[in-house]
């Protein structure tokens, strides 16, 4: 038997008093998929950054076909190993496709530029995977698609045929990521290794042939694939048995009758959709759901004032608010968790207490100045409140696994007590606890009062949802009632019909 690809063995990380890695062993065979699972702060992260060279090891070693890792400081023989395509972009997106294949490395002598010889190596490389991208786009034009194929042909054109993949579906529709691992299954028959994380189990059962799982910084299980029921697989990793407990709305009592109308979307038309109405009560949860074209992360932005629509109108309470107005629509009692938590949701180098309580610093003090004695005192709530894992209220929010950065974008945004909570995606890319505590959170905040409307790509997500829409070419083409089967709701965000 071949050496394997890559080869971990009793590897240990600490970072001052903090665990991050204990013991952990990897081993991934040539040729095949190998996913990495475990709940955020399991000690993925770590892991990756120790098999990519960005980290050393405390204790144990790495080896690549057999050979000893690379020291650190030699991180072209590193990118001659291994790479990583990461969840959010690693190009430079003014740059050209040539320009970010080719970075630091460009044709030509000296401090020339051989354009022509740069384009035509640049195609050669993308024809030579299959990748139809222009080379003269911006890169910042990309689809995530196309971006993810042009990072992975940047990776193999350094001789790297061990690829690390980071939640690589978690911006992609369904026909994307089909088209992801169609390509990834394309790559590993011309010997291509790949290492595939995400918190998608059922990804993991279509794409890969084994499986690790990391728990609490520890190796606890690897095994072929088809050995591990989901099941067994969800117990790996939570430590418990059960599972995912999710709500179905189904289950509760029907909203009353007689339910106050809080959210009136009337005709409403924009960039991606058009003519939407839609209506949400006092303790009701109405989900949308589609594909990342469907326009339904553009529905939800222009309700609370990120977009300005070109027609028709939003209001809460009965009263109308003006078109792509963010304030207006803080005011009248609307709260937010964005699609983005890195980039909309939060800022990264501040504390947990003072991302928390971004929304209401003018109830804070005079002139939106809010002494240190009461942003810890909210802060040190929030912990409290929803669940956050932390040293305390003022941890940068950069420290924090995923799971818990989007609990304290959900503490933000319920912190003004509003009277709409808008929701886009709020459990992608965390772990399948951490989906579970804020998934219950939704759910108190219902029975609170509370309208909600969801957007998510998940159904578990939209297990909560009294009623979901589905969008397809921008056009509300379905609803749902609570108690809706798979099948149908997936069919009909597809566009195909189960019973023709």
């Amino acid at each position: 038997m071949s050496a394997p690809v890559v080869q971990a063995d009793g590897v240990g990380k600490r970072y001052g008093p903090t665990v991050a890695l204990q013991d952990v062993s990897l081993t991934v065979r040539p040729g095949e998929s190998h996913a990495l699972v475990g709940r955020n702060g399991a000690g993925k992260s770590t892991l990756v950054s120790i098999l990519t060279g960005l980290s050393e090891t405390d204790t144990g070693s790495v080896s690549f076909g057999g050979e000893p890792a690379p020291s650190l400081s030699k991180q072209d023989d590193w990118k001659a190993r291994v790479a990583c395509v990461y969840q959010h972009a690693m190009v430079v997106p003014q740059l050209t496709v040539a320009e970010n294949l080719f970075l630091n490395r460009q044709a030509g002598g000296g401090f020339a530029i051989g354009w022509k010889k740069l384009r035509r190596q640049a195609r050669e490389l993308l024809d030579s995977w299959d990748v139809r991208v222009d080379v003269d786009t911006p890169a910042g034009e990309l689809s995530v698609e196309d971006r993810q194929f042009v990072e992975i042909a940047r990776a193999l054109s350094y001789g790297a045929r061990f690829i690390v993949l980071d939640e690589p579906t978690a911006q992609l529709d369904s026909q994307a990521i089909e088209r992801l691992f169609e390509r990834m299954r394309q790559m590993q028959e011309n010997g291509v290794t790949f290492l595939f994380i995400s918190h998608h189990l059922h990804e993991v059962y279509e794409v890969c042939q084994a499986v690790t799982v990391l728990r609490d910084a520890r190796h606890v299980l690897t095994a072929p694939v088809e050995e591990v029921s989901r099941a067994a697989l969800v117990d790996a990793m939570t430590g418990e048995q059960g599972g995912l407990a999710v709500r179905d709305a189904a289950t509760r009592d029907p909203l009353a009758v007689d339910a106050e109308e809080v959210l009136a979307v009337d005709g409403l038309s924009g960039d991606g959709f058009h003519d939407v109405s839609l209506r949400v009560h006092r303790g009701e949860v109405v989900g949308l759901a589609g594909s990342n074209a469907s326009g339904k992360h553009q529905v939800a932005e222009t309700v609370y004032g990120l977009r300005a629509p070109t027609y028709g109108t939003v209001s809460v309470n009965g009263k109308r608010l003006p078109p792509g107005d963010i304030p207006a629509a803080l005011r009248a009692g609307i709260g937010c968790v964005p699609r983005d938590r890195h980039h909309e949701g939060l800022v990264l180098e501040h504390s947990i207490m003072d991302n928390a309580t971004l929304s209401v610093l003018d109830r804070m003090g005079r002139g939106g100045l809010a002494s240190p004695k009461v942003r810890r005192e909210r802060g040190s709530r929030a912990l409290t409140a929803y669940d956050i894992v932390a040293a305390g209220p003022d941890q940068p929010v950069s420290d924090l696994s995923g799971g818990n950065q989007q609990k304290v974008v959900l503490a933000r945004a319920l912190e003004s007590d509003p009277r709409v909570v808008v929701l886009i995606n709020p459990t992608a890319g965390v772990d399948v606890k951490s989906k579970e505590a804020l998934l219950a959170v939704v759910d108190r905040v219902r029975a609170e009062g509370k309208a909600v409307l969801l957007v998510s790509d998940e159904l578990d997500d939209l297990r909560l949802a009294d009623r979901v829409l589905v969008l397809r070419a921008g056009e509300v083409a379905a609803v749902h009632r609570a108690g809706w089967s798979d099948g149908d709701l997936v069919a009909d965000i597809e566009g195909v019909g189960l019973h023709d």
